[in-house]
């Protein structure tokens, strides 16, 4: 039977697995990412990143011209094998645009492809790329609804950059809703969101803020905030 002839290639494939275990799971990154966040309501721009791997000590970034932008070391416990480190997401300084112009921050983060560079606690090397754009939404225009025990947020599609920004092609991939603590990221064909009824009758008179937040396909993404009013009882 056709199985029987396949046994004796699955038993040496394993043999081969125990054999030599970094083969069966070599490190890697399972995250790497590069992106802007542009805030239109306060008009501040800042660049962030994030990784994720498992046991990690050494991790630098190299931009598309070789030039090193970031090195983190895990000292102590966190360069020990078992050990190591994990998740890290790192958020740059977001200057005012009428501060720092926009040509000169983003010719400080040129177009292209970022090289992640990392070693595990146990000496493996790590490798990842990311390509970052410079593609950045519009700010949605927001506005409210609130009802008894409702409260309705609504956003207009975003479709091109801002206002001065370069003239990039747009494609939005989701929508993510903020009203601390709660968040939801919705698809990019959603427009508004209701409140959950629980959340809504946990908040006390008063004003309360909100962000809504276009995510582009680059991972870029631009804040706008509102706010809305609950009234007394």
């Amino acid at each position: 039977m056709r199985y029987l002839r396949l046994l004796p290639v699955l038993l040496s494939a394993a043999a081969v697995l125990v054999a030599f275990p970094a083969l069966a799971r070599a490190p890697q990154f399972e995250e790497v990412r590069i992106f802007i966040e542009y805030n239109s309501t306060d008009g501040d721009l800042g660049f962030h990143l994030s990784l994720d791997a498992e046991e990690w000590k050494t991790v630098k970034v190299v931009n598309p011209n070789g030039v090193s932008i970031f090195e983190v070391t895990g000292k102590g416990p966190y360069g020990r094998p078992s050990l190591g480190l994990s998740e890290l997401d790192v958020e740059g300084a977001e200057p005012l645009l009428t501060d720092f112009p926009l040509d000169q921050l983003l010719a400080l983060f040129p177009e292209g492809r970022y090289t992640f560079i990392g070693t595990t606690a146990n000496g493996d090397r790590l490798t990842a790329s990311s390509t970052f754009s410079h593609a950045v939404p519009a700010g949605p225009v927001v506005s409210s609804e609130v009802s008894q025990d409702a409260v309705v947020i609504r956003w207009q599609p975003v479709t091109g950059p801002p206002p001065g920004f370069p003239d990039e092609r747009i494609n939005i991939v989701g929508y993510q809703i903020i009203v601390d603590p709660f968040q939801v990221t919705l698809p990019a064909t959603a427009t508004e969101v209701t409140l959950p009824r629980e959340f809504v009758q946990s908040l006390a008179p008063g004003s309360h803020g909100f962000e809504v937040l276009a995510i582009d396909a680059s991972a870029n993404q631009t804040i706008t905030g509102g706010s809305f009013e609950i009234p007394r009882k």
